[in-house]
C-alpha cells in the first residue's frame, strides 16, 4: 500500500514552534511520508526553531525580502509553492494558524486540488481588522480547508456556525507539546539571560511586534513600560526585540537607557520558553505567547 504523503508548510517562528511536534510525529509514522516546505517569511527566527528541533526542510522557498508587503508575501508563496506541489504531489497539505503563509499555502493547495488540513483552526474575533491581517487569513483558510483541527471546543463551535466543509476535530494546542520539549531544562544559551538574578528580582518578559500596533499604539505601550520600570526599579523587564525595523526603532528610542529594561536580540524557542518559565509575569501582544505563558503557569498582560 502506498504511503500517504503529507506536506507541512509554514514560514514564521510561531508556526514552526507549533508545527515542530507534529512534523516529528509524522516522521515517526511508518504509514506516512512527511515532507516539509518552509516559506521563510521570517528567515532568521524560523531557522533557529528548525535547528532546535532538528528539522531539515525538503523545500525552502526563501521568500523573505526587505520591505516586502503582505501582497508580496502572498504572491511569492503562490508562485513558489505551485511547482513544489506539482513535484511532490502530496495527498494532504498541512498549514497552521493565521499567517499570510498559512492563507497563501492553503490557496496554492486548493488551486492544485490538494486537500488542506488546518491546524489551530477556528480562532475568531469576528473583527476583520483585529488582529490584522490574521483574522481574515484564518477565516479564508477555514473556507479552503477540508480538515479542521481546533484547539478548543469553542473554536470547533465557531467552525460549525460557519458551516465549513469537511471534518472538525478538537485536538488541543500543539504548543503544549513544544513546551514539554523546550522548557524542561534549566540553562540558557545566551549569557545575558544567565546573568539575571531571578531569585531576588521579579522578572517580566516583554514582547511587542504586531503590525496593528505599529505607530502610536506601540509608542503608547513602550511609554507605559518605561514609566512602570522607572516606578519599580526592582523589577527587571527583559525584551527580546523583534527584527522589524519599525519595532527596533521605537524600542531603541523609548526603552533604551533605563537600567532595569534589558533590550536583547531575539531568542530561540528554548531560551524564550525558559525565560518565561522563570519570569514573574509576561506582557505581550503575541497570540502564541498568550497560549504559552499560561501553560507555564504565568500571568499574562495583553
Amino acid at each position: 500500500m502506498a504511503k500517504l504523503k503529507v506536506m507541512s508548510v509554514f514560514g514564521t517562528r510561531p508556526e514552526a514552534i507549533k508545527m515542530a511536534p507534529l512534523v516529528l510525529e509524522l516522521r515517526r509514522r511508518r504509514e506516512l511520508e512527511s515532507v516539509v516546505c518552509v516559506t521563510a517569511q521570517h528567515r532568521e527566527m524560523l531557522d533557529s526553531v528548525l535547528d532546535e528541533f532538528g528539522i531539515r526542510p525538503e523545500h525552502d522557498l526563501n521568500i523573505m525580502k526587505s520591505g516586502q508587503t503582505l501582497a508580496d508575501i502572498t504572491s511569492r508563496v503562490l508562485q513558489g509553492l505551485g511547482p513544489v506541489l506539482e513535484q511532490e504531489k502530496p495527498g494532504l497539505v498541512l498549514v497552521h494558524g493565521d499567517t499570510t503563509t498559512t492563507f497563501a499555502a492553503a490557496l496554492a493547495a486548493f488551486y492544485a486540488r490538494i486537500p488542506v488540513g488546518h491546524v489551530e483552526a477556528g480562532l475568531r474575533t469576528y473583527d476583520r481588522w483585529s488582529p490584522w491581517p490574521e483574522e481574515m487569513n484564518r477565516r479564508m483558510t477555514g473556507q479552503l480547508a477540508s480538515f479542521h483541527f481546533a484547539p478548543t471546543q469553542r473554536n470547533a463551535e465557531n467552525l460549525r456556525r460557519e458551516n465549513v466543509e469537511g471534518g472538525i476535530w478538537v485536538t488541543g494546542n500543539t504548543v503544549i507539546d513544544a513546551l514539554r520539549y523546550t522548557a524542561s531544562g534549566e540553562g540558557f544559551s545566551r549569557p545575558e539571560l544567565s546573568d539575571i538574578d531571578y531569585v531576588n528580582h521579579r522578572v517580566v518578559t516583554l514582547t511587542c511586534h504586531r503590525r496593528e500596533n505599529y505607530g502610536k499604539p506601540m509608542r503608547n505601550i513602550f511609554e507605559a513600560v518605561r514609566n512602570t520600570a522607572l516606578r519599580f526599579p526592582d523589577v527587571i523587564f527583559v525584551y527580546p526585540v523583534h527584527l522589524s525595523p519599525v519595532v527596533r526603532e521605537a524600542a531603541g528610542e523609548l526603552l533604551s537607557g533605563v537600567a532595569n529594561i534589558k533590550l536583547i536580540e531575539p531568542l530561540d524557542a528554548v531560551d524564550m520558553h525558559r525565560l518565561m518559565a522563570r519570569s514573574y509575569m509576561v506582557m505581550t501582544d503575541s497570540g502564541g505567547i498568550q497560549e504559552e505563558a499560561p501553560a507555564l503557569g504565568k500571568p499574562v498582560l495583553v
